[in-house]
């Protein structure tokens, strides 16, 4: 069993274990679970779900929600199952499968997310081979995801993606190759004034309407986090 560190999310009110090497939860699970429009007794999918954490996000948000993770690193699979199971999120699973080969039906989910690999396979390789797999980007790999989400999930389903920022217009015409519409851009801004490094984008299957830009969220200013992406990372809110 490989060695797992315990810690919590939204403020401990949820126990989190994950992996003591390799990839590690930052905010980015976080905010993507804030921005996906679920609603009780629906199903849920995240591709690349690592140790569940937005999963846990989302299923604290929102009561009697269903939800699968698929994740092709065995061990996840298993930190993410015991994840669920001391949350108490009993309508909550994860399988061990390849994200841009999802072994489930067409139009299956209600919502699918997902934080796809983003380093090129240029950029220089992390010596922790767990990290690497997780974050590494081959050619056309995040086409291929979001082809397999739109793939699964249902007209009028939302996809919910969070991105490099220099991703987002490949990821916003793969998402129109996927008949998808009211793509929704959130900018996370580092600080204010500063560029965006990342962005969330939410789109809906079999939608004609038209796209939008929010305003976004500022995540750090001269205090620390601020109140804006603490409402988020501490007490759950949501994004959208």
């Amino acid at each position: 069993m490989a060695a797992v560190t315990e810690g919590g999310l939204l403020g401990n009110r949820l126990a989190y274990k994950q992996l003591q090497d390799g990839h590690r939860s930052g905010f980015e699970p976080v905010l993507l679970a804030a921005c996906v429009p679920a609603r009780r007794g629906e199903l849920v999918l995240e591709a690349g779900t690592g140790a569940g954490a937005a999963l846990l996000c989302l299923g604290a948000r929102v009561p009697g929600l269903r939800g699968i993770g698929v994740e092709r690193h065995a061990a996840l699979v298993e930190i993410s199952n015991e994840n669920f199971k001391i949350n108490k999120l009993g309508e909550f699973s994860a399988v061990h499968a390849d994200a841009t080969a999802l072994p489930f039906a067409s139009q299956s989910f209600d919502h699918v997310l997902a934080n796809p690999p983003w380093f090129g396979v240029a950029g220089t390789a992390s010596p922790d081979a767990k990290r690497d797999l997780a974050h590494r980007a081959s050619p056309g790999l995040l086409a291929r995801w979001i082809d397999e989400l739109g793939r699964v999930v249902r007209p009028k389903g939302s996809i919910s993606l969070i991105i490099p920022a220099s991703s987002f217009a490949e990821a916003a015409s793969q998402l129109r190759a996927q008949k998808c519409g009211a793509v929704t851009l959130l900018p996370l801004w580092p600080r204010a004034g500063l560029a965006a490094k990342m962005v969330i984008l939410v789109a809906t299957k079999a939608s004609r309407a038209g796209d939008m830009v929010l305003p976004g969220l500022v995540l750090h200013d001269e205090q620390g986090i601020t109140p804006a992406a603490q409402a988020v990372l501490r007490d759950g809110a949501a994004l959208l």
